[in-house]
């Protein structure tokens, strides 16, 4: 599950090095902004930095700066490596870990049987920490059935058996792997949707950061062409991961955006293609006509494509989110979930809500700011991290 490494501080900096100018190509109303290297590095002074939260999380999270000699692009022991990056998944789901497991240890301190009043309790527990009424319902009837057949018997296998069914949950719709490129399908289309706020655009950045650094070519389109300054926000994230990003001006058609991507990527043997798509909100019948219009372009240049259409949920807005995964599964066939923030709430159960009720794999999760802090989904390393 682990598809990509964490860079050092040396290696996470290059997307805009000192001394590269940014340049925008006409084409019409097309565009196209890249990062080209000036001439001469060592006669040019630096650009004055842009700020960038992303990359401050990511230099406070990585080792100390290498001794003089030392190989700054050794690989890092991959048994230490996991037990960092599971160590960094564990503190930031304090929060969903304080509201769901703590209050059910501290229900189960000092029983030594299990009762109705315990069951009653239980189930509170779990709606109240966002695993939704549907979920809750459904492992407290499992739970009783074990105990009718006097297969449980004590509070701590209670709680055992909570551990396995929400991993069990998490685990059914999640495939063994993110995402999959064959390489009949080239350029591979992601379509990215989601209501604005969910921190959509930073995660396409990212996705795109680490797609290139496994060796993809990757091409961003900003098809979301009305919320104000998405434009420009998803240029500054193609030019730090080093990827083009296909644009027109603010208030242009969003399937012309992307019919202009679609030519562009086929025509240059892009290997993947990350679609921005416009994100009001999702109660709105024309945001969901509009992206269909979107799928239906992208499926004349390409009639296999959009291959994957991942929705970006923000964990800390609960069981809204549940609401927009309903939304979006029914208007246009979302593929994947992306969970961002979970770092930031007490309402991380959601991700067990969406799973069971939705049945749409969880490819990644968000627990930061920084550039791996997107992590492909495992439910058995976040239901380990969880309890």
């Amino acid at each position: 599950m682990k598809w990509f490494k964490r860079k050092r501080k040396s290696d996470t900096e290059p997307h805009t090095e000192p001394g590269e100018e940014t340049v925008v190509l006409p084409e019409g109303d097309l565009t196209e902004t890249e990062s080209i290297p000036a001439k001469d590095h060592r006669t040019q002074a630096p650009e004055a930095p842009v700020a960038d939260h992303a990359e401050a999380d990511e230099r406070d999270d990585t080792d100390a700066s290498p001794v003089p000699g030392e190989l700054v692009d050794e690989p890092e022991d991959s048994h230490r490596k996991r037990n960092r990056l599971f160590k960094r998944l564990r503190e930031r789901l304090h929060k969903t870990r304080e509201n769901l497991v703590s209050r059910m240890d501290r229900l189960f301190l000092g029983k030594k049987t299990i009762d109705l009043e315990l069951m009653e309790d239980l189930e509170e527990v779990l709606i109240t920490s966002d695993l939704g009424v549907r979920t809750a319902q459904s492992l407290i009837r499992n739970a009783t059935e074990k105990i009718r057949r006097k297969e449980l018997n004590s509070p701590q296998k209670l709680r055992e058996l909570m551990q396995e069914e929400i991993r069990g949950i998490l685990s059914s719709t999640t495939p063994a792997t993110p995402l999959n490129f064959p390489a009949e399908e080239r350029p591979f289309v992601v379509m990215v949707v989601g209501v604005n706020g969910v921190g959509k655009t930073t995660t396409i950045g990212k996705l795109a950061h680490q797609l290139k650094h496994q060796g993809h070519k990757v091409m961003l389109v900003a098809a979301d062409t009305f919320r104000a300054a998405a434009i420009e926000q998803l240029v500054i994230w193609g030019e730090r991961a080093g990827v083009p990003v296909i644009q027109q001006k603010s208030g242009s058609d969003p399937s012309a955006v992307a019919f202009d991507g679609m030519d562009a990527a086929i025509s240059r043997n892009v290997d993947v293609v990350i679609v921005d798509t416009a994100g009001r909100m999702h109660t709105k019948v024309n945001l969901m006509e509009e992206l269909k219009k979107v799928q239906r372009v992208i499926s004349k240049k390409m009639p296999s494509a959009p291959h994957e259409v991942l929705l970006v949920l923000d964990a800390t807005t609960g069981q809204n989110a549940l609401s927009q995964a309903r939304m979006f599964k029914d208007g246009i066939g979302v593929t994947g979930l992306i969970l961002t923030k979970l770092d930031g709430t007490a309402k991380g159960g959601i991700i067990v809500a969406v799973s069971e009720e939705i049945k749409v794999p969880v490819r990644f999760i968000g627990i930061g700011e920084g550039l791996d802090d997107l992590r492909p989904f495992d439910p058995e390393e976040f239901t380990h991290a969880l309890f």
